[in-house]
């Protein structure tokens, strides 16, 4: 039996959030549960009370208490959570006013901002009355296109205080591709920067946003925040006012606009690579109840913790980082390349802020490792107990390298769920071991399962995955939606009443799961599903090759796997290196792995949260078109895999 990586001490598994849960558990219910697994099984069978306990634990402040917890377990999509309830979203973000640091900021230009919990309720309680008096009401939408820095944290409470609805993009996207997104949703009011900094340039926005505001006509104020420059001048933005003399005001204190558990909260997106996006609209209790497991719970988040996710307002890990103020933590953000100044610039940073919960996507550890970082050798990262990964597969060598380039001592949570959900189904659990390639266990509450071909649970195989039973933090509907067209065909039709989600996934016999990537983008050679993050881990140990993507080609009546190579500099894809290849799939994966086609591209393709986009490239490879390339982070790069001649034969 494979050896865990990494095994929690019996101090630290009772030192934390989720022992003292079970605990709670143990004495309101009679039971004596002595482990996850047994927390895990009745979170499942007894949905009420389990999100009952997880209000009370989380200390959810609502004005109006609960009459039901769920109307209709069995109802999925459409069972209504917590009725009767009335709360604020941002109340439960802002409970604490103290003097304790809420935020630290810190971004290429090296200047070091903080805010207090006091300075943060006091900055929100200001620019919520500006917008008060701009006309805002409750179920107006007002959207950030904002660098990840406090002012895109202020705006978003104060919109939520007033019941808005939020959403925002991060500036690296096109005009394109945020007239995509909030075109659809008619916001009142635009919260944006003049610019910012990326590799060392400050890159100045204004031009874009005069492009966005012009084909927006529902906006009536954009509040421009100086950061590339100080006096920024926005005279050619109609209806614009800087972000200071917009929330100049008295106020100090607040009221919050008390609302119903499922009044909406945030908007957000699908990819948007294969068509207009998705806008799918979440719940304030519902994103405030989920993410507080996850973050409480799973993550063990404390008071003292400073948490810190290497993130976009464009991706759903902004919104699940702040959702930690509502913890007491103190969060740290960062804008601009990872990589800038150097290579290890976020462990210096981790260092020097005393970082104690360190999030990041599978990508940039992947990058990390091939550039020679090893933070344990160079920096001191005593507080740094835990460390998360998401946005792909994280691969099993690069388990191994956090435990030995990283720190021994901590908990690796790899993490997986999507901006559907606003959280995770599968993710961490401080009382559990550590076992490579594997994320530790199934989400509390959330009765997911690997499901073959006819619909059967299946353990130790992979299969779809999918939730059988409704979860809070479900969409309560996509916008401009009125038939439930889009939302039943996202999660629904495949099988009926249960949450299709498309990642190609194994629970295993000790209830962890490993992911194989999007379901979608599974190769079937021979009618056998292959998971291209099986390939991709073989190619991670190529030394010659830089990145890859691989696809499906349909080729006389069957699949052909297609592997696509971006060469590191100098080096060059030689009939050698592809024998080579092949003989490492062969070995590590399986012969049904092994590409019928390796063939050389200048670069791969990635969405702006850096994800591959290998629907895109069989798209391209098909001849079909591939719309809403303003959603890629490289556009250009889908250009060379049109009318490729080595596929034709």
């Amino acid at each position: 039996m494979t050896e865990p990586l990494w095994k929690p001490s019996e101090q630290r598994i009772r030192q934390s959030n989720m022992y003292r849960f079970m605990q709670q558990v143990n004495l309101r219910h009679g039971t004596s549960f002595a482990d996850y697994d047994d927390l895990y099984q009745w979170s499942v069978t007894e949905l009420e009370a389990f999100w009952a306990e997880v209000w009370e634990f989380t200390g959810v402040r609502a004005s109006v208490g609960y009459t039901a917890v769920i109307d209709d377990s069995t109802r999925m999509p459409g069972a209504t959570w917590f009725a009767g309830s009335r709360l604020n979203f941002a109340e439960n973000l802002l409970r604490f006013r103290d003097k304790r640091i809420a935020i630290i900021f810190r971004g290429e230009d090296r200047i070091r901002r903080t805010l207090t919990y006091d300075e943060l309720y006091t900055a929100v309680a200001r620019t919520a009355l500006a917008l008060r008096h701009s006309g805002v009401v409750s179920g107006d939408r007002v959207v950030g296109f904002m660098p990840n820095m406090p002012e895109s944290i202020i705006a978003m409470l104060a919109a939520t205080s007033l019941g808005a609805v939020w959403s925002s993009c991060s500036p690296d996207f096109g005009i394109k591709g945020v007239l995509d997104r909030f075109g659809q949703t008619k916001p009142k009011v635009l919260f944006t920067a003049d610019g910012y900094f990326f590799k060392g340039k400050s890159i100045d926005s204004l031009e874009k946003i005069a492009g966005i505001v012009q084909e927006i006509p529902s906006l009536e104020k954009i509040v421009v925040v100086p950061y590339v420059g100080e006096y920024p001048d926005v005279s050619a933005l109609p209806h614009a006012v800087i972000f200071d003399d917009f929330s100049r005001n008295d106020a100090r204190e607040m009221e919050f606009v008390q609302l119903p558990f499922g009044h909406p909260l945030y908007i957000m997106y699908s990819s948007g690579t294969t068509g207009l996006p998705k806008c799918m609209v979440q719940s304030a209790g519902g994103v405030l109840l989920h993410q507080l497991k996850e973050l409480v719970l799973h993550t063990d988040l404390k008071r003292e913790d400073t948490i810190f996710y290497f993130t976009t307002c464009g991706w759903m890990m902004w919104n699940w980082l702040t959702t930690s103020l509502a913890a007491g933590a103190t969060l740290m953000l960062y804008d601009g390349n990872p990589f800038h100044p150097a290579p290890d610039a976020l462990w210096r940073m981790a260092e020097e802020e005393n970082i104690s919960i360190f999030g990041t996507s599978a990508g940039y550890i992947a990058a990390l490792k091939s550039m020679g970082v090893k933070p344990r050798r160079q920096f001191a990262l005593a507080s740094l107990k835990t460390m998360l990964s998401t946005g792909s597969p994280l691969s099993r060598e690069d388990f191994h390298f956090i435990y030995s380039e990283v720190k021994a001592d901590l908990q690796l949570a790899s993490i997986s769920g999507g901006s559907d959900l606003n959280g995770c189904f599968a993710l961490g659990n401080p009382m559990g071991p550590v076992y490579e390639g594997e994320l530790q266990c199934r989400g509390l509450g959330m009765k997911v399962f690997a499901y073959d071909e006819n619909g059967s649970p299946v353990v130790g195989q992979k299969g779809e995955l999918v939730c059988t039973a409704p979860f809070p933090s479900m969409p309560i509907y996509f916008w401009d939606d009125k038939d439930w067209k889009k939302y039943h065909s996202a999660y629904f039709d495949v099988f009926p009443g249960v949450w299709t989600h498309g990642d190609f996934i194994e629970v295993t016999e000790r209830g962890g799961v490993i992911i194989y990537g999007r379901s979608d983008a599974t190769l079937n050679p021979g009618g056998v599903r292959i998971g291209t993050a099986e390939i991709y881990r073989v190619m991670e140990q190529v030394e010659d090759v830089d990145d890859s993507v691989v696809v499906g080609q349909e080729w006389q009546n069957d699949t052909r796997i297609v592997l696509f190579v971006k060469m590191k500099p100098g080096k060059e894809l030689t009939a050698e290196l592809k024998d080579r290849i092949r003989m490492a799939i062969r070995r590590h994966a399986s012969p049904r792995h092994v590409p019928g086609k390796i063939i050389a591209v200048p670069d791969v393709p990635y969405t702006l949260n850096m994800k591959k986009v290998e629907l895109a490239v069989q798209k391209m490879i098909r001849g079909e078109e591939v719309k809403n390339k303003d959603a890629l982070k490289n556009p250009e790069a889908l250009e060379f895999f049109a009318d490729i001649q080595e596929l034709k034969h």
